[in-house]
């Protein structure tokens, strides 16, 4: 299954539900976030090398962390010789060899935002309380339903002690994971770990249990 992780506006914390999700699925997680990369990086062909068709995708997914990725670079050179049009190549062979696939895709509605959409069977949307948040995951959710990326979960992420998670199932049209505001969850993805690594224990771990539960039941229907 390919499933990406998508929301308008950025910095809602869409890497650190992408990291998190794909470690509790044992994915694959892709930073499709082609000119802003936020996930760990790695010496070696990145994501850039493979859409300029200097590298092989499969080749260039780094196993060695606790969540298995495919890097991107940071460079506006690699960033401008890459071809976004050749990422559903690239992620559909990341998927024929590993399984499943997280991709982090780039905030905003622009054309590298719609290609991942192009690529995945399925899309959980990313948000927080803010307005102005909300008003663009509408808009996200409006290009991955007209991309075919059916929307598995609403994401609201670093809810407050009463989120205001009925309101934003309405409004977006589907059930509600709230993720709490926890400085172990930045501080776990800083270090380019998953909390539930460093706190498994913690609220945030068990809320991103639910959402790969939710993940997998989408993917057995």
């Amino acid at each position: 299954m390919i499933l990406a992780v998508c929301g308008g506006k950025g910095g809602v914390g869409k890497s650190t539900v992408s990291l998190n999700l794909a470690a509790e699925l044992d994915a694959v997680v892709v930073d499709a976030d082609l000119s802003m990369a936020d996930l760990p990086a790695a010496r070696g062909p990145d994501l850039h090398d493979v859409l300029a068709g200097r590298a092989a995708a499969v080749e260039t997914v780094r196993e060695g962390g606790p969540v298995a990725i495919l890097p991107c670079g940071r460079t506006l050179a690699g960033a401008r010789a890459a071809d976004p049009t050749a990422l559903v190549a690239a992620v559909e062979a990341v998927e024929s060899a590993y399984g499943d696939v997280v991709i982090d895709c780039p905030a905003g509605l622009r054309a590298d935002a719609g290609v991942p959409l192009l690529a995945a069977d399925a899309c959980v949307l990313v948000t927080d309380p803010d307005e102005a948040a909300l008003a663009d995951a509408l808009r996200a959710r409006a290009l991955a339903r007209a991309l075919g990326a059916g929307l598995v979960r609403v994401v609201l992420n670093r809810a407050g002690e009463t989120p205001p998670t009925e309101s934003v199932e309405r409004t977006l049209g589907a059930p509600v994971v709230a993720v709490p505001d926890d400085e172990r969850v930045d501080a776990a993805q800083a270090s380019g770990w998953p909390v539930a690594r460093v706190e498994p224990e913690s609220d945030a771990a068990a809320r991103f249990q639910a959402l790969a539960d939710a993940v997998r039941a989408c993917r057995s229907a």
